[in-house]
């Protein structure tokens, strides 16, 4: 059996009687780093544990070897250096392997600094698109990047202290200035910080405050266009809303968002049309 095991992203108080249950028991941990997760063990008193390195740049490898050995009766947790593995994590391929090989898996979850930091940011969470880690440089990055602008949610993005002033830039030069923008660090730690502010207000902040730590960015989706349309394309617009079957204080509030008229005449044009 394989154990996909949640650990802290920062306070070691928030991992689960149950983690702690199963890392205890376990035969072996398969981890991102041996030394963050031996010490992590070492701090909650599990001791004499077989750990075995598997991320990134040996998951090819290793996971079919992690296989082998769990259809040998091994039991097996894998545990990422820090919060839920699969998420931004190499164990989404080992859950992979596991579905292939009909090899049996469980998750005992545990924090997400996604999710932490999308609570902390104040942003709309009904709807939100975990974008992760960017690529680090590229045509890649730049069309993940300019793909955002397509997102109608909040965004989240797991990205590094030194490429944090690059994403603003980036972020700027695709239409988020005026977008809303939480940047997190430190989460659940002492020092845990979450800036509030726009890209732009971010990418000046950055120019006098070096940043520091890894930062969870959420996002706010780029604001729409302002329509500049005649009165006749805004009936025609509001024509289609209305046989959309949509309420007529909904219509009117979207067409002030997309004209920029007032919510106020925008609603007695929806009326005027409805007798």
């Amino acid at each position: 059996m394989l154990y996909l095991v949640g650990t802290p992203i920062g306070n070691l108080g928030d991992i689960s009687s149950r983690a702690v249950e199963v890392l205890s028991e376990v035969d072996c941990i398969a981890c991102e780093d041996t030394r963050v997760t031996g010490l992590l063990l070492q701090k909650l008193g599990i001791t004499g544990k077989k750990l075995v390195s598997y991320h990134e740049h040996n998951k090819v490898t290793k996971g079919p070897q992690l296989i082998e050995m769990l259809k040998s009766g091994i039991t097996i947790a894998q545990v990422s250096d820090a919060g839920m593995p699969a998420i931004s994590d190499p164990g989404e391929d080992l859950v992979k392997l596991c579905i292939e090989e009909n090899v049996d898996f469980t998750v005992i979850p545990g924090p997400v600094a996604a999710i932490t930091a999308l609570v902390l940011s104040g942003l709309s969470t009904r709807y939100y698109h975990m974008e992760g880690f960017l690529p680090n440089s590229g045509s890649d990055r730049k069309k993940r990047i300019d793909n955002l602008k397509n997102i109608n949610e909040t965004i989240i993005i797991y990205e590094a202290p030194h490429r944090i002033k690059k994403l603003m830039s980036e972020l700027l030069s695709v239409g988020f200035s005026d977008s809303k923008v939480a940047l997190c660090r430190e989460l659940t730690k002492k020092y845990e910080e979450v800036l509030r502010m726009t890209v732009e207000e971010a990418s000046k902040y950055f120019e006098d405050n070096e940043p520091r730590g890894e930062y969870v960015v959420c996002l706010e989706p780029k604001p729409e266009e302002i329509l500049e349309a005649s009165t006749d394309d805004v009936e025609e617009l509001a024509r289609h809303l209305i046989d959309e079957g949509l309420p007529t204080k909904q219509i009117a509030s979207r067409l002030s968002e997309i004209t920029g008229r007032p919510k106020k005449e925008m609603y007695t044009l929806v009326l005027n049309l409805l007798k």
